[in-house]
């Protein structure tokens, strides 16, 4: 992998706590200060299109992400994304049989010290250098084709559609 561009659309990873507020509200992207702890030896470049909890999300947003992911000149992309809505913005993607697309995301904020985030960030990187062409998503330590998996909310984890 040459260049990795990364895009950032908010959801639970970037998600902090505001004791004043008693709420979560979606903060900075994380994912620079990820790749840079991890000490990655490859070029990225992120790009933070909005912070959008993945419920709130829309037609026009999926679309911009879309528009985005067509005009980028890198072959390897990496979204950051909310888990409710990850798989159907998958399915938007699914017409790039050029690029190696992966979702990923959190079901704990960045922020929290049993936060899942980091895991599923290495396991998409990992996952886009071995991947060939397609949108996937990385999650639970697994690597799921993007129109064959579900997120199981009551167990809090994605599942593939095959094993149920």
């Amino acid at each position: 992998m040459r260049k990795l561009h990364v895009f950032t659309t908010g959801g639970t990873i970037d998600k902090l706590y505001f004791d004043a507020l008693s709420e979560f509200q979606i903060g900075d992207p994380v994912i620079g200060g990820i790749l840079q702890q991890m000490n990655v030896g490859f070029d990225y470049q992120v790009d933070e299109l909005m912070r959008r909890d993945s419920l709130d999300m829309t037609d026009e947003d999926r679309r911009q992400i879309q528009t985005q992911v067509c005009e980028s000149k890198a072959q390897h992309i990496l979204i950051m994304h909310g888990t409710d809505g990850m798989v159907e913005t998958a399915d938007w993607l699914g017409g790039f049989h050029n690029k190696i697309i992966i979702l990923t995301g959190a079901l704990q904020p960045a922020a929290f010290s049993d936060t899942d985030a980091i895991f599923n960030v290495g396991c998409a990187v990992g996952a886009l250098q071995a991947m060939s062409t397609g949108v996937y998503i990385a999650m639970n330590g697994q690597i799921f084709a993007a129109d064959k998996v579900i997120k199981n909310r009551i167990k809090h984890r994605f599942e593939s559609l095959t094993d149920r």
